[in-house]
């Protein structure tokens, strides 16, 4: 991501994946920053490299619906997964609202990266 970020402010990611395996204390702990961090972005981009077996998503799902009207959500829903028909419906509804969605992490990247440009005030992107 950062090298397609030519802005003149820093660009910040939050990802909700846990740093070195450490989980929150509680899980309703990792739920509400989840909830704050996505209504204070900028942008809010859903990779969902689905796996049934592995990587089933199923809190996406729904933080996806949540968000999917905001304006403010892109979906990357790679082709290569192992269950790429699992996101059929998530990518469906995204096209019905107008949410960018790309196959390819470059190209979800960029989707969101151009969101962020678009919103950003005159002379601070």
């Amino acid at each position: 991501m950062s090298a397609q970020w030519d802005g003149e402010q820093p660009l910040t990611v939050l990802c909700p994946e846990s740093r070195g395996r450490q989980r929150a204390e509680r899980y309703e702990h990792q739920v509400d920053w989840e909830t704050t961090a996505r209504a204070t972005a900028d942008v809010i981009l859903f990779w969902i490299p689905r796996d049934m077996s592995g990587l089933p998503g199923m809190t996406t799902n729904v933080e996806f619906g949540l968000d999917v009207t905001s304006g403010r959500a892109v979906l990357g829903v790679p082709a290569t997964c192992p269950n790429p028909e699992r996101n059929r419906y998530l990518a469906y509804v995204a096209r019905r609202h107008g949410a960018p969605v790309a196959e390819t992490l470059a190209a979800t990247v960029t989707a969101a990266l151009t969101i962020v440009t678009a919103n950003a005030p005159q002379g601070r992107t």
